[in-house]
């Protein structure tokens, strides 16, 4: 066959598979179907912390169909945002934009950059339907597709790298990190659901402790609370907040006497300047980490508390409440509250294989500190 002749017969090979390439339609985990002409090329995200989950479908460059994201990485995660601007420095020119809940969002502004698709976040929903954003867009052609990672992560989390591995046409990559997800959070369940008589320690999980200066900030029946249920541990907020997130005052954790103490942490000198809040994230410094865990401990609504006076306390990095890593939070706790069961369970190297297999930048450590540092 001459070459003109193959390469013809190429062509003629390939025209179906591209006939097929028309439109897909996926139901977003609000239950809402959208349609788009095909794999969105062009994506606005609703969150700058969403590339956490682009970072795993597009690993070669997760910011290749980024249109433009929210300003919130830079400001939320600034050590995540590091490591990603040292690898990717075009990630300095994606235009940024404001948030629904504040009402900043601008419409011309999205308009202007040509966007296939928008993805928000689940609790983004109230304020997109308060403000009509929904019917506003659709009337300029820009479809939202709604996710969740936050609100019922361990409901959502797979379905929602379904629905995204469906928008950027990277379906079996979605399923092999649903796949991951999945193992590693049965070596946890599957052992808890062996221990019929477990003896479940009382953990308080303090929501982004030293941020402000009042206490207490936790979770409720959600998030970081089920990431502690499902480790074996129960939740000592759980009774006092009906949703997800809420506060409690200083003299229930007094009374409650917890076990366990958890507090999520994060680097936020954007927000609050030199604040008494715990540093924990990629390349930490941990021994300031440990420090200011140790100055929170030292507040009324901590002295003379089990675990205060035991040392089992703890700080983990707060983004876990809200990317699909959260396994690795839950594998952390468990090890935490139930040492004796997991002896051969390592969060840190569920967390590097993680870095390995799906993520474009390298595992630093960092992400947990303990005041008993046996039990880092």
């Amino acid at each position: 066959m001459t070459p003109t002749r193959l390469l013809c017969a190429m062509a003629l090979a390939i025209l179906p598979t591209l006939a097929l390439a028309g439109p897909i339609t996926v139901t977003d985990i609000t239950g809402r179907e959208v349609t788009l002409d095909g794999p969105a090329d062009r994506v606005i995200l609703g969150e700058g912390r969403q590339i956490f989950f682009a970072a795993v479908l597009d690993g070669e460059d997760p910011f290749r169909r980024v249109v433009g994201w929210r300003d919130d990485l830079l400001q939320a995660a600034p050590e995540s945002y590091a490591q990603y601007a040292e690898k990717f420095p075009q990630i300095a020119d994606i235009p940024t934009f404001g948030g629904f809940k504040d009402g900043t969002f601008d419409i011309e502004q999205a308009v202007a950059l040509n966007p296939d698709v928008m993805i928000l976040n689940l609790e983004a929903k109230a304020a997109t339907d308060e403000a009509g954003y929904e019917d506003k867009l659709a009337k300029v052609g820009i479809p939202i597709v709604y996710v969740d990672f936050r609100e019922k992560p361990f409901e959502h989390t797979a379905q929602s790298m379904q629905i995204i591995g469906q928008l950027f046409g990277k379906e079996d990559r979605a399923a092999e990190f649903n796949a991951f997800y999945e193992k590693q959070i049965a070596r946890v369940t599957d052992v808890i659901e062996t221990q019929p008589d477990l003896d479940r320690p009382l953990v308080f999980v303090e929501r982004a402790g030293g941020y402000t200066e009042e206490c207490c900030m936790s979770f409720g029946d959600g998030n970081f609370g089920t990431f502690v249920e499902l480790a074996g541990g129960e939740n000592m907020a759980k009774p006092f907040i009906p949703g997800t997130f809420g506060t409690i005052n200083a003299e229930q954790v007094i009374a409650s006497d917890p076990d366990q103490i958890v507090v999520t942490g994060g680097n936020w000198d954007a927000y609050v300047p030199g604040g008494a809040w715990i540093g924990v994230g990629p390349g930490a410094d941990e021994f300031e980490a440990r420090t200011k865990l140790a100055a929170l401990m030292e507040r009324p609504g901590f002295t003379g508390v089990a675990a205060v006076e035991k040392g089992n306390v703890h700080a983990i990095w707060h983004q876990f409440y809200n990317n699909p890593y959260s396994f690795v939070a839950v594998q952390r706790l468990a090890t935490w509250l139930h040492p004796d069961l997991f002896p051969d369970l390592d969060p840190e190297a569920t967390l590097a294989e993680l870095h390995d297999r799906f993520l474009p930048v390298q595992y630093q450590p960092g992400y947990w500190v303990s005041l008993d540092t046996a039990t880092d």
